[in-house]
């Protein structure tokens, strides 16, 4: 297990999601990517990218990296953001069909006349490395074993790199997203939190974060929680990333205030963003272990 990181002149940890995915990268998923290619299988990885977003594109450099350090492959195919609906559900099929592929994803967003719901539906469950399928989330839910949401798995492990046993915590998620705001809560109810869900409708918001043992903020707001409102010792977990309009980026929390008041705090960026993509990886290599050799 990773430690958190420690900036110095600050009273926080910092969790830094960068360092211990590349930690994780060269002590967890190499040898098990050896491992496999011990049995002829080398785990294979599609992305499919509609249209051109900066962001997008920036996600995808970075799978490909981690995925070229862990050893596995990495393709991503691009289409015009004309492509058809049709096209991409075909690509998807062909995919499924595909036994040297172990898993796909289609990176959000794509244009408005591709449904999210249908190319989502359209993926076989055992190679959703994203863990969007109903089947996955269904599972997830369940407490069953499922390819579990990458976004929401690598929160789980920072929170664990910064020696927090969730077992009897409150929890507290800001944010309901069937991305990140759902099932972070349930994979923290799976290692026995309390958790409380709060959104837009949640009455007097401050009282409710101001009982978090560990506080998730995935709003999508820039800075929208600052120092006042978390509770002294608490630890939080950013999930959001904006561009300031001054420059640099900016989470859905007030760092130079939080920070004063966290037990620990992961930063914006170099925080969830680089766990998000390890877990993928990682899920592409429990895709390829699951396969009967």
């Amino acid at each position: 297990m990773v430690e958190a990181l420690i900036l110095k002149n600050m009273s926080a940890d910092i969790i830094s999601g960068k360092a211990i995915a590349e930690n994780l990268l060269d002590t967890e998923l190499v040898p098990r990517v050896e491992a496999l290619k011990a049995k002829g299988i080398t785990p294979r990885l599609i992305v499919i990218l509609v249209g051109e977003h900066p962001a997008s594109a920036s996600y995808v450099r970075q799978k490909e990296k981690f995925a070229d350090r862990a050893g596995i492959v990495a393709e991503t195919w691009r289409y015009e953001d004309t492509v058809t609906e049709a096209k991409i559900l075909e690509e998807i099929e062909t995919i499924n069909q595909d036994d040297s592929i172990h898993g796909v994803i289609v990176q959000l967003p794509v244009p408005d006349h591709i449904s999210v719901e249908k190319i989502l539906r359209a993926i076989h469950p055992s190679k959703d490395v994203d863990g969007f399928t109903p089947q996955n989330v269904g599972q997830l839910f369940l407490g069953e074993e499922s390819l579990e949401c990458c976004t929401p798995k690598g929160i789980i492990r920072m929170i664990e790199s910064a020696k927090v046993d969730l077992n009897g915590k409150h929890v507290v998620v800001v944010g309901r997203s069937n991305i990140v705001g759902k099932p972070v809560a349930i994979l923290a109810l799976n290692k026995n939190a309390t958790v409380t869900i709060c959104h837009s409708r949640t009455k007097d918001l401050d009282a409710q974060i101001a009982q978090a043992d560990v506080l998730i903020v995935a709003v999508g707001r820039p800075e929208m929680i600052n120092g006042d409102q978390i509770p002294e010792g608490c630890t939080v977990i950013d999930v959001g990333i904006h561009r300031k309009e001054g420059g640099g980026l900016c989470g859905d929390v007030h760092f130079e205030s939080a920070v004063k008041k966290a037990k620990a705090i992961s930063p914006v960026p170099g925080g969830v963003g680089p766990m998000t993509v390890f877990c993928l990886i990682e899920n592409t290599i429990e895709a390829a272990e699951r396969l009967k050799v």
